[in-house]
């Protein structure tokens, strides 16, 4: 019988599947690509942009207004500081938790602390420089982008744990937003936001992988809860009327 100290139990034969081989592999791919970006940059241009990341700021910054400016510190806000750290994940936490999904509130937990922590560990270890004519408040270290990197976890997250369209188009939109917005106000090159992509959904992926049949397990036994209750709730209704 499924319960919900047992949610494997539940979960259907391709996420049982899913803690094999490939999404650890891809995970740490696209980890081995942020990683390998920023050494390429440090080796090749000594931290110096790149000859994209030249182009794509003159661009940016020479279409500046006040309306954008606005706009990208908006994102600005949402991606960092205590918003980022703090709210943002209490919040989706809290969500997770009210809906009866402890284990999707761990797992996003571990990976938005995982991001953080390799983001820092990142920064510190290229120490590339940031643009000049930069638009918001900066810490040190240029690669990667830690809103991008907040963006794209959160993002990644929140796709597994509810593959639907609209979650996709909103998490796409919402993580290419802030990449054009760390751009935008000269906070990072754009090399420092594709590498943070990388690094975000790497560590999604990676951290899933072990842990998918007990996500998806645990999603069957939330709408086997909810169509038990909703029965209830309207043969209540019912007498009620009556």
């Amino acid at each position: 019988m499924t319960t919900p100290r047992h949610p494997e139990v539940a979960a259907q034969p391709r996420a049982k599947r899913v803690s094999r081989w490939w999404p650890v592999l891809s995970g740490a791919i696209a980890l081995g690509l942020a990683v390998g970006l920023g050494a390429l940059i440090v080796v090749r241009e000594q931290g110096m942009p790149l000859a994209i990341d030249t182009a794509w700021f003159n661009d940016l910054t020479e279409n500046r207004a006040p309306v954008w400016d606005s706009v990208a510190l908006v994102m600005d806000a949402l991606g960092g500081g205590l918003v980022a750290t703090l709210l943002i994940p209490a919040v989706i936490c809290a969500a997770l938790l009210l809906a009866r999904r402890p284990w999707a509130a761990g797992y996003f937990l571990a990976a938005s602390l995982a991001t953080g922590g390799v983001v820092q560990l990142l920064k510190h270890f290229f120490g590339r420089a940031r643009p000049e004519n930069v638009l918001t408040n900066l810490d040190f270290g240029s690669f990667p982008s830690g809103h991008v990197a907040n963006a794209a976890v959160t993002s990644a997250v929140l796709v597994l744990l509810f593959p639907r369209l609209w979650v996709w188009l909103a998490a796409a939109g919402y993580t290419m937003l802030m990449m054009l917005s760390r751009t935008y106000l000269g906070a990072h090159w754009l090399t420092d936001t594709v590498g943070a992509l990388l690094l975000g959904i790497g560590v999604a992926v990676l951290l899933w992988a072990p842990v998918a049949a007990k996500l998806d397990g645990e999603h069957t036994v939330a709408l086997t809860r909810r169509a038990r209750v909703r029965p209830a709730a309207d043969a209540s209704e019912e007498r009620d009327a009556v």
